[in-house]
């Protein structure tokens, strides 16, 4: 069964090659689709979507993101599935 979830990440968080990390990581995945996109200065969006498994993983890897990042504040709210999602992209 699919789920979704948006996620909001904050802290050092752009500049470190967080979204080209998250879109390497996500590629580990069969079933994770979606995006990951700078929002604000030190702010990343992503929208995750796929098998509750993967996608649980996926959200673990963003609470620490690459080496170079530091997450100082996550959250994410449960979504409803997007058909229009077909795979991981930045935004």
């Amino acid at each position: 069964m699919e789920i979704a979830y948006k996620a909001t990440i904050r802290g050092r968080v752009t500049g470190v090659g967080y979204r080209y990390s998250a879109i390497d990581k996500a590629g580990e995945f069969s079933t994770i689709k979606g995006y990951v996109s700078n929002v604000d200065y030190h702010e990343v969006e992503v929208w995750v979507q796929g098998e509750r498994k993967e996608v649980d993983m996926m959200l673990e890897w963003l609470k620490v993101g690459p080496c170079m990042a530091r997450v100082d504040h996550f959250n994410f709210v449960e979504e409803k599935i997007d058909p229009t999602m077909t795979d991981f992209e930045i935004r």
